[in-house]
């Protein structure tokens, strides 16, 4: 009876870790840093799209006013049950785990963390530190020359470095990432980008909701719709020098844009008695679309679209300083 009871058991965590894990999707082969922001889209986001060029490497810079509100996207296919997740993870419903907070990097060798606010590509980090080092001096009012650049690691200076995701509390998230390198680093972390399916009913929690915290919004709940713009307050143009790496540092009359993972204690998609933070506003979050989709919204952009909101105007290349992710397995 012992024996059987311990075949039992066995069995049954060799189900939970396969139901955890799934296929990480495949990425472009293409290596392009950033590629080119696409022309602005009538009926899509509303992104001035300006290309950044420093170099050969053309930067996609946009901000968004509006983003295109999708219908109902229901729950996801089921493929199996999940009864264990990462303890950085929350488990949605049994059917997916998913990270509880908006992603930081590390370098997958060493382990050491990589800046929130450089492109983490090798070169490109450099690249664009050097860019502003200068164009800081010349662009925007005299108050903002004297803002300094945000430190850039030593081993983001090097050719070597591979971004790897972990989710962390507390920490400002990754900005200025492309779809093809967040997928990349959800990867190394053994891990995947959400389906749309799966972000959209992670982010509707357990009541099904189109906000995380209930069916109407609710201004200043979640880190979303904020009235400045980093680019208008450093730059005196909201449509411009997306690239800097300062525009994740800027602070509002109301307290910093950017704000650290987990910090917007009400903006929760409840699952039991866990919580996923901040699938509204903060930055906008990659999905595995091979097409380029971001969703979310950030703290920035004028959507009162909560869960639904969603930006497809741009390529898996494209990044700017309000583009980051969150991995699911």
């Amino acid at each position: 009876m012992r024996r059987r009871s311990l075949l039992v058991m066995w069995m049954a965590w060799l189900g939970a870790v396969a139901g955890c894990r799934k296929t990480a999707p495949e990425e472009p082969s293409s290596e392009d840093a950033a590629g080119a922001a696409r022309s602005r889209d009538d009926a899509g986001d509303g992104d001035g799209g300006r290309a950044d060029v420093g170099g050969s490497t053309a930067v996609g810079e946009a901000d968004a006013a509006d983003d295109a509100e999708i219908e109902d996207a229901g729950p996801p296919i089921e493929a199996g049950r999940v009864r264990w997740c990462a303890k950085e993870m929350v488990n949605v419903a049994g059917r997916f785990c998913i990270d509880r907070f908006e992603e930081s990097l590390i370098d997958e060798a060493s382990g050491e963390g990589l800046s929130p606010h450089y492109p983490p590509e090798p070169n490109i980090a450099f690249r664009i530190f050097k860019r502003w080092e200068e164009q800081r001096l010349t662009v925007g009012p005299p108050s903002a020359h004297e803002m300094p650049l945000p430190l850039l690691p030593e081993i983001e200076q090097v050719e070597t470095f591979r971004p790897k995701a972990v989710s962390v509390r507390g920490v400002l998230p990754q900005g200025y990432i492309s779809g093809r390198v967040a997928g990349e680093a959800c990867a190394r972390a053994k891990k995947r980008l959400c389906t749309r399916e799966e972000w959209t009913f992670a982010c509707r929690g357990e009541r099904q909701t189109k906000y995380p915290y209930g069916a109407e919004y609710k201004a200043g709940v979640c880190n979303v719709f904020r009235t400045s713009h980093p680019a208008q307050i450093l730059h005196d143009n909201a449509s411009t020098g997306h690239s800097d790496p300062r525009l994740g540092l800027v602070a509002a009359e109301d307290g910093p844009l950017l704000r650290t993972t987990g910090s917007t204690k009400a903006c929760v998609s409840h699952w039991g008695k866990d919580g996923i933070y901040d699938m509204v506003g903060n930055v906008d979050e990659w999905i595995d679309d091979p097409d380029g989709t971001f969703v979310g919204g950030f703290f920035s952009r004028g959507t009162t679209n909560g869960c639904d909101s969603s930006v497809s105007t741009h390529p898996l290349l494209y990044w700017d300083y309000s583009t980051g992710f969150r991995c699911c397995r």
